[in-house]
């Protein structure tokens, strides 16, 4: 067996176990840890079948949606951030075991696509001379670049309303009113004085 087909069974088997600990386990913070491993091995799934594009596209999107997630669940709850760290050397073990299993899940996949580099390996992309990420990038800004803009746009919203909802108003917190900071005078915002020679200001 090649060591591709080694990267295959392993990651899919890796994939598969850390989607079951994700619906099974109780903890949200072990929960989250999974389901960063699951999306890990999926990358590298599509790495094995020539999709680098949409395995850095699992990674940055997906990876980062889930600490966005995270923290909003966080901040829904109002969990004490205190206790939060002081819980941190109690989540240091499993922390450590994905890190290890992400390691060597990227050793695996690095190994097997340069056993797989050559002349005979053929990009998926359908225009010759360019790479899978140039052509999907071509048809993404090109063809679909509107819904592109608009699936942005969708993206941003999303996280205002989620700061929004989950903004708490608390007693004796300084905060930037506009309104005032935009409507004041001059008067209101300069101060001339009128100083002596070898006098300061009092």
């Amino acid at each position: 067996m090649t060591l591709a087909g080694v990267a295959f069974y392993l990651l899919s088997a890796v994939a598969v176990l850390s989607a079951l600990m994700v619906v099974s386990l109780r903890n949200p913070v072990h929960s989250v840890l999974f389901l960063i491993l699951t999306f890990f091995s999926a990358a590298g799934l599509f790495v094995l079948l020539g999709a680098e594009f949409l395995a850095m596209l699992i990674v940055v999107v997906y990876v980062g949606a889930v600490a966005v997630l995270f923290l909003f669940v966080v901040m829904m709850l109002d969990v004490d951030f205190v206790e939060l760290k002081q819980g941190f050397t109690r989540y240091l073990p499993l922390g450590l075991v994905v890190a290890v299993a992400l390691l060597a899940q990227l050793v695996v996949v690095g190994g097997a696509w340069i056993e797989r580099a050559g002349p005979d390996r053929a990009p998926l992309a359908s225009v010759p001379g360019l790479t899978n990420t140039e052509t999907l990038g071509r048809v993404l800004y090109t063809d679909y670049v509107l819904l592109f803009q608009l699936a942005g746009m969708v993206l941003l919203i999303a996280m205002i309303g989620a700061v929004v909802l989950t903004l708490r108003h608390r007693p004796g917190v300084r905060r930037q009113d506009v309104a005032v900071q935009v409507g004041r005078s001059r008067a209101k915002a300069v101060k001339l004085h009128d100083i002596r020679p070898g006098q300061g200001l009092g």
